[in-house]
């Protein structure tokens, strides 16, 4: 179905809520990452709010497609998104990394249902996400499965094996997505390690690839589709997004990948996202 204008509003409405809870959590822990969550806010909106199957009353459903989160240090994205889908209370999210908290810094799949694995050295979802995708095919079910990376985690060597392997097999219900911010912990990715041309090496994998503006609804969500009716080899889709997205002043800065904001910082942060329309629950409203 396609999307209407007043959809792309709502879709785009919620994920300025997700954005400012995931500001709020950073600011309460006291820790954690800020730019990538933010950077890929619209992505996990997409999914939680119109791409997965998936029911959050039942999070184990046995029909429901699997999200893998292999760069699992931006995991608040996804716990704010799932919040506002209805996992768990939104003021849950105030727990983050907090000792007894479901919500860790890194995703613990044993500790919060919706979770699928459990992430944090990086380079391992997309073998993850390959074995269950093989899996799927070879029981004949139409579960899909994907897997959302680091453009910085292409440096490991896991992934490419996985690639390899997920080519071979034809893996038609896998779409990985990569988050190409063009940052790491040290700097930008093309600095430390060169990834271009990215696209290349995974046509040459055997991989559909599709490349979109990380922030727009609609090309998110058309790539899915497209994903689909791709019926003889997995699809990467390369997501180009900004870092810190959201919040202008600390977009592109690699030094936010790994920085928590102050809460005087979080009150601004707060109020630019507020500008930008939409409701955001939280403390500063």
């Amino acid at each position: 179905m396609a999307l209407t204008d007043t959809d792309i509003a709502n879709l785009e409405a919620k994920a300025r809520d997700v954005r400012a809870t995931i500001i709020e959590m950073l600011v309460a822990a006291g820790s954690g990452h800020t730019a990538g969550p933010l950077g890929m806010a619209d992505i996990f909106t997409a999914f939680y709010f119109h791409i997965l199957k998936h029911d959050p009353k039942n999070p184990d459903w046995e029909e429901r497609d699997r999200l893998i989160l292999s760069n699992g240090h931006i995991v608040p994205v996804r716990y704010s998104a799932m919040a506002h889908a209805g996992y768990f209370p939104v003021e849950e999210c105030l727990t983050l990394r907090k000792f007894g908290s479901r919500l860790q810094g890194h995703p613990e799949r044993d500790r919060l249902p919706g979770l699928e694995t459990t992430s944090g050295p990086l380079g391992s979802g997309l073998s993850q996400s390959a074995g269950m995708a093989y899996a799927f095919k070879m029981d004949g079910k139409k579960n899909r499965v994907y897997c959302l990376m680091s453009d910085g985690e292409q440096n490991a060597g896991n992934i490419w094996e996985a690639v390899l392997w997920a080519g071979k097999y034809k893996l038609h219900n896998l779409t990985a997505f990569i988050d190409r911010n063009n940052i790491q912990i040290d700097g930008m990715t093309e600095d430390i390690m060169p990834l271009e041309p990215l696209a290349d090496k995974y046509r040459a994998f055997n991989w559909h690839v599709i490349e979109v503006d990380g922030h727009n609804m609609e090309e998110i969500i058309d790539a899915v589709d497209h994903a689909r009716a791709i019926v003889e080899k997995p699809t990467l889709v390369i997501a180009h997004t900004i870092p810190g997205k959201g919040v202008p002043e600390i977009e592109y800065d690699y030094r936010w990948h790994g920085k928590p904001p102050s809460k005087e910082e979080a009150e601004q942060f707060i109020k630019v996202i507020r500008s930008m329309g939409g409701k955001v629950p939280n403390e500063y409203a």
